[in-house]
């Protein structure tokens, strides 16, 4: 394996996962470790972990790593670490955390005590964004801690992200990448710094400034690796510890979406469809884009908030026959899905899922729907209409961003969980009408996360020599373009049509309970 080599870490919500990765995109080694307990709920609808529990992982995969790879760790130049968005830690004046963290997942809300401004008040209604507005003030955990927890709120000195504390453990310093601030923060999207006190947003979540961390660059060094966290890790003092971006962002830079015409679809838990632009560009009106893991760029970004997590509640609901034939023949609940997917034909034979199963920004009363219920259809039906419903979101949100950006859309690049299956590929390829294409490793943001670093180190002399040199397309699905046709039938006819038929209901739904659902 060339040398130099860059060692990544990957924390995301299910498992960290420690990479070698070396400057032409190979991997010396990967160590996965799965977490047991991904998050705690002291109540119904929290997601909460331990201080250390993400550093203890770290700790876990480098020490499995190290098993199988000892004499690479020689090799190593530089540590960077891409972690999940918005889970948030509150520290003390000595950089210790004085309770759990509040993972991203998390659902509590904050009572709706925002006091909003006159002004301000015309301005979020003529432009239809007061529901927004009361939306994201209370997902704004800080606004929660502030009601419920005063006393935390009193004693914090900080309040991080995730990658942040992570940065602190390793090398001492408590500062971040801008391209890490990404969640319910006063961050300034456009210019990539915190928000002034002025500004039209800051009210969804009011953090006094002194509060917030220093921000640098993605690609600048937060600092080197400490003997302390040597010992805590595994990995080596001295090296440095260069910033990157968000697991999604890195994602993104890793399927080598830079520039126009191409678009990144992640198929996790959160599904998103994201672009990489020069130019600032809002996806939707009033949703910024964020702040990519390559300086002077942002990623316009859609997400489908329950994505793929849907998969996971129809197995655990509707499958126990496959869950029983995955463990007699070692295959996956997915793929023994995956293999009726064939059996049914595009469009489910109408068949029609929305997957709004948690509200966005744009649409705070959506509410998730499956339309066209006969009695011919089957739960693999249902399973299909999962796959086509993401699909049509994120076709939907695409073109959004095709809209506003003045670009169109010519080829896809796929990563996630959904993207390791040809069938899920395919589907997309002639839902988009466009060619999909998976590249050598499904490792994406690891991959994006080391590009970063070796553009640091001057291996490459900017971003797109080491897309060049690192980033191998490995399949193309082509779309059949009478497929195509038949699901363009069925969006402009039946999709685009479902949400504002149906908003009134869903606005009667609301009242009815007291706002509760």
């Amino acid at each position: 394996m060339d040398s130099p080599l860059i060692l990544t870490f990957d924390v995301g919500t299910q498992s960290c996962r420690a990479m070698l990765v070396d400057k032409h995109g190979n991997f010396a080694g990967i160590a996965r470790v799965k977490y047991d307990v991904p998050f705690f709920s002291k109540e119904t609808g929290y997601a909460e972990q331990t201080p250390n529990f993400y550093l203890d992982k770290i700790s876990e995969s480098c020490a499995k790593l190290k098993q199988t790879n000892a004499s690479d760790f020689a090799n190593i130049a530089a540590v960077t670490i891409t972690t999940i968005r918005d889970t948030v830690l509150c520290l003390d004046e000595n950089n210790e955390p004085l309770r759990d963290f509040i993972v991203w997942i998390d659902k509590r809300e904050a009572a709706d005590d925002i006091e909003i401004p006159a002004h301000k008040k015309v301005i979020f209604q003529l432009a239809g964004m007061t529901d927004t507005v009361h939306m994201q003030y209370r997902a704004t955990a800080y606004n929660w801690l502030y009601q419920n927890e005063r006393d935390i709120i009193d004693k914090t000195a900080k309040y991080v992200m995730l990658p942040t504390y992570l940065n602190y453990k390793l090398t001492g310093r408590l500062v971040d990448s801008y391209a890490n601030m990404i969640g319910h923060v006063p961050f300034d999207y456009e210019k990539c710094t915190w928000q002034a006190m002025s500004a039209l947003t800051r009210l969804f979540c009011d953090i006094p400034p002194e509060k917030l961390p220093d921000l640098i660059a993605p690609g600048d060094t937060v600092g080197t690796i400490t003997e302390e966290a040597e010992f805590l890790t595994g990995i080596p003092a001295g090296l440095p510890l260069i910033t990157t971006g968000s697991d999604k962002g890195c994602e993104t830079l890793g399927l080598s979406v830079l520039g126009k015409g191409k678009a990144a679809l992640s198929f996790g838990t959160t599904a998103t469809v994201q672009t990489t632009t020069k130019k600032y560009i809002e996806p939707q009106q009033f949703m910024p884009a964020y702040p990519a893991a390559i300086k002077g760029y942002y990623n316009p970004e859609i997400q489908i908030y329950s994505g793929y997590w849907t998969i996971s509640w129809f197995i655990r609901e509707f499958c126990e026959k496959e869950i029983i034939e995955s463990h007699k023949t070692g295959k996956s609940v997915e793929e023994i899905l995956n293999e009726h997917l064939k059996d049914i034909p595009p469009c489910c034979e109408g068949l029609v899922m929305q997957p709004y199963w948690t509200p966005g920004i744009t649409i705070p009363n959506a509410k998730g729907t499956l339309t066209g219920f006969t009695t011919k259809h089957t739960k693999y039906h249902v399973y299909r209409s999962i796959i086509e419903g993401i699909g049509f979101a994120l076709y939907e949100g695409m073109k959004g961003i095709e809209k506003r950006s003045n670009d169109e859309i010519r080829e896809l690049f796929v990563a996630g969980g959904g993207s390791q299956s040809d069938e899920i590929c395919q589907i997309t390829a002639d839902m988009f009408g466009l060619p999909v294409k998976r590249i050598h490793t499904h490792e994406a943001s690891g991959i994006g996360s080391s590009m970063i670093a070796f553009v640091s180190l001057g291996v490459y002399r900017d971003i797109s020599e080491a897309i060049k040199n690192m980033i191998r397309v490995k399949d193309v699905f082509k779309p059949n373009m009478s497929i195509h046709k038949k699901y363009m039938n069925t969006y402009y006819y039946v999709y685009e049509k479902i949400y504002p038929r149906l908003l009134p209901v869903f606005k009667g739904m609301k009242k009815n309970s007291g706002g509760k659902i």
